[in-house]
């Protein structure tokens, strides 16, 4: 009796103490989970930034280069007109117009060239925005217990 006394009062010992540390660990996981989920929308915030200054500057670029392609055409049709004679040359000769044309021509390519690298950017930091947003997205409707999500929720989880 003395043993079996002993043997029951342990185990009901056991189960006290670890009900305690059973929610112990919990609160500790949930805690575990909140920090790593704050750190995460931390990362997220941080690279939308990122996004947005490369964006920003693309923009810059994007307006200056327009700058210089409108000087060029200006220049451009001013020389072409000297070429045809319209306007006066002055100490011009017509080999050293055709150069400055050529010249002219191949400025105003490379600068095409560029507006469409910097295009490229701006549409690859859309779609990573875009990506961004639907992978929280994601995050939030998988964060959402399976049984709580109905028929629509579960589609759109599968189409993100």
């Amino acid at each position: 009796r003395k043993q079996a006394t002993e043997y029951s009062t342990s185990s009901s010992d056991e189960e006290f103490e670890s009900k305690p540390s059973l929610m112990h660990k919990a609160k500790r996981a949930l805690r575990k989970r909140r920090k790593l989920e704050k750190e995460t929308k931390q990362l997220i915030k941080q690279e939308e930034l990122k996004r947005l200054h490369k964006a920003q500057a693309v923009q810059r670029q994007l307006e200056e280069l327009e700058e210089r392609q409108r000087a060029l055409e200006i220049f451009g049709v001013e020389l072409e007109r000297e070429l045809r004679g319209e306007a006066d040359s002055g100490t011009k000769d017509e080999n050293q117009m055709l150069h400055e044309w050529f010249e002219l021509v191949m400025e105003k390519n490379k600068l095409m060239r560029y507006e469409s690298e910097l295009l490229i950017i701006a549409q690859e930091l859309e779609l990573e925005d875009h990506q961004s947003r639907l992978e929280q997205k994601l995050r939030e409707k998988m964060a959402i217990d399976d049984s709580l999500k109905d028929e629509m929720d579960l589609n759109e989880e599968d189409e993100i």
